[in-house]
């Protein structure tokens, strides 16, 4: 029985050392100056992290927006709760191996929408596709736009012709929150 209880442990400690072979860890101290989402692409849109009210073209505040940069820097969590029992979350993330951006909402009125993209002239923007209340395809496109005073402004259109008309959905002023 000893013999066996030494043929594991022995098999252990060797399987420990390959894999610190395979997978190297970084040295203490070194971990942060080696992050994965350091790189300017991944810094693209932070201009979005903060805690913002939100308001809609009529200048009546509709919610709350609570933009966290999660997981090393890797990940923004966005948490919306609207002025009403409205709310949802979104996970964005730039894809590096695709050159662009994703993100992926859900709400509690069961929506799931799926949106890719990258910045243009210094504005996020990201489309996807997902059937509307009839069952045809709608074509969404979000836009995040920083503005000159810290503000963000985030519009919303959809297109049922496949991006030849838009009709605007949401237009949001974001404000950060004293």
């Amino acid at each position: 029985m000893s013999e066996i209880k030494s043929v594991v442990r022995s098999s252990l400690g060797l399987a420990a050392a390959l894999a610190l072979l395979i997978f190297p860890r970084p040295a203490l101290g070194q971990q942060a100056q080696q992050s994965p989402c350091g790189d300017e692409a991944h810094r693209q849109f932070d201009f979005w992290v903060g805690t913002w009210e939100v308001s809609n073209a009529q200048g009546d505040v509709v919610g709350t927006n609570e933009i966290s940069s999660i997981l090393g820097g890797c990940v923004l969590l966005e948490e919306w709760q609207s002025a009403g029992p409205y709310a949802g979350k979104s996970l964005n993330m730039y894809d590096a191996a695709n050159d662009k951006w994703h993100q992926t909402w859900v709400d509690n009125g069961g929506l799931l929408l799926e949106l890719d993209g990258k910045l243009v002239d210094g504005n996020m923007v990201m489309k996807g596709r997902r059937p509307g209340q009839d069952g045809t395809e709608v074509l969404h496109r979000i836009t995040w736009a920083p503005l000159e005073d810290g503000d963000v402004r985030q519009t919303w259109d959809t297109s049922g012709d496949d991006g030849q008309t838009w009709t605007t959905q949401f237009d949001g002023l974001y404000t950060p929150k004293e």
